[in-house]
């Protein structure tokens, strides 16, 4: 059963921290990303439990956070969110850590990590981008004014905008069921932090930021991923000093929901490597 220690400090109240597995194990912190919560880990997070101390959290906005913590302020910049990874490490006393970050989380720990670097020993990230819109020399993906379109649609009518781009987020057309998760899944966040964070993920850059991380890290890259296309998880990994791709049969943006297997075999791999 998952726990929370007992007078938790507020940051493990705040992101509805849960800790499962070996109390005195190696810790590996499960991220959620844009428009999920915890709960998203639920077939790849057990398989660490054997050997390690689990950690798993809701970013605030988020599954059972406190909504009352949110403030446009602090998370104006995702510096904000890994400001409160660090502080739910620090509660916890963990230290050489393993992160896993799915999408916007893996910009996330990598901020952490530069920040915390005795807190994170390695980092796995799956689909990162560093930067959505299209700049100067690199193509993120998206021109800005698609950004911008996808935003106001979001903001106009956050349950339809759900409904809608869930499906193509999770890249998997032949199983529909796992499109219909995700969109109960965002359908459960709060909508208007949602719409902040989601102009705060998709606006932000943190291109700079790869190369002040120097830890360990793997990078997990899906076939067909419409928000992370294969060669930004290859700039990714070359301006990481530490970081290796995995290019994964997987489809779409959502491996740990379409193929947790496959996702748990490469996080053990890496694990493994690092033993």
């Amino acid at each position: 059963m998952p726990t929370r220690p007992r007078s938790a400090p507020r940051a493990l109240h705040r992101n509805n921290v849960t800790v499962t597995g070996v109390a005195d194990g190696p810790v590996v912190v499960f991220s959620h990303g844009f428009g999920c919560d915890q709960a998203v880990w639920r077939h790849v997070a057990p398989a660490f439990e054997g050997d390690h101390r689990v950690v798993c959290f809701d970013h605030v906005g988020a599954g059972g956070s406190d909504l009352d913590a949110f403030s446009p302020r602090r998370y104006g910049r995702l510096e904000g969110y890994a400001s409160d990874v660090v502080e739910v490490l620090e509660a916890l006393d963990a230290r050489d850590a393993l992160f896993v970050g799915h999408s916007v989380s893996a910009m996330i720990g990598v901020l952490a990590a530069a920040a915390a670097p005795d807190r994170i020993g390695r980092l796995v990230l799956v689909g990162p981008s560093p930067r959505y819109v299209d700049d100067e020399g690199y193509v993120g993906g998206f021109a800005r004014d698609e950004v911008d379109e996808l935003l106001a649609a979001l903001q106009m009518n956050y349950l339809g905008w759900s409904s809608t781009m869930a499906p193509v987020i999770m890249g998997r057309p032949d199983r529909p069921e796992l499109g219909d998760e995700l969109t109960a899944s965002f359908c459960r966040t709060d909508p208007a932090i949602a719409e902040h964070f989601a102009r705060v993920t998709f606006l932000s850059d943190n291109r700079e930021d790869l190369a002040r991380v120097t830890a360990p890290t793997l990078v997990l890259q899906c076939a067909d991923d419409a928000l992370a296309p294969a060669h930004v998880g290859a700039y990714v990994a070359e301006r990481m000093p530490g970081a290796r791709l995995v290019r994964m049969a997987a489809r779409g943006h959502c491996p740990h929901l379409s193929a947790p297997d496959e996702t748990v075999a490469a996080i053990r791999a890496f694990v493994a490597a690092g033993a």
